[in-house]
């Protein structure tokens, strides 16, 4: 296993971490503050092991067809496993609007996988590279909001509010990138499913 593939594994693990102290913060003997200190530190981690596993697997000749099926979808797992916490708890996100970002990404993979089985590669698309951009703004910017909250500087309407706003930013994008996706590859697409 190369460094490249552990940072991808890492985020995968941290994940449900992320969910757990999120949650259950005050069963843990946490406080409010220390647990969005916690979450930020985590979503950090997660951040950079995205950032940091492209970029060894590309100069240390790293990559892998492992890693190239694991990498992206740790990034969704990672994604939307936050973004379903935050339909409970504090931020009390509408779970309707986070399945949006759950179904482009199961029907993306799908679309890929199918596409693979038939010895069709699907390109990526720099939409899809500024989706999780986005994605990733809207999640630290509810957490950033949670330090804010925890410090008693902002009210809890205010996290809740700009929570939607945000996650709702991020879905719109998210819906117009998986199009974008599946119109720029229609022609493979329309070939796989023969």
């Amino acid at each position: 296993m190369g460094l490249a593939l552990f940072l991808t594994l890492i985020r995968i693990f941290l994940s449900p971490f992320f969910i757990l102290v999120y949650l259950f913060y005050q069963p843990l003997g946490l406080s409010l503050p220390v647990m969005s200190l916690i979450l930020v530190g985590l979503f950090i981690l997660c951040e950079l092991s995205d950032i940091f596993d492209g970029i060894v697997a590309r100069k240390f000749d790293q990559v892998t067809d492992l890693g190239k099926v694991l990498d992206p979808m740790s990034d969704s797992l990672v994604r939307v496993t936050m973004l379903l916490g935050f339909t409970q708890g504090i931020v009390k996100l509408p779970l309707m609007l986070v399945l949006i970002f759950l179904f482009r990404d199961v029907m993306i993979s799908t679309l890929r996988t199918l596409c693979a089985l038939r010895g069709t590669a699907l390109a990526a698309r720099m939409t899809g590279k500024l989706k999780a951009v986005i994605q990733a703004v809207a999640i630290g910017g509810i957490i950033s909001m949670l330090v804010l909250y925890s410090q008693g500087w902002i009210y809890i309407d205010t996290v809740q509010s700009t929570s939607f706003y945000l996650v709702l930013v991020a879905a719109v994008y998210t819906l117009f990138s998986g199009l974008e996706y599946l119109w720029a590859n229609r022609t493979a697409l329309k070939e796989a499913w023969v």
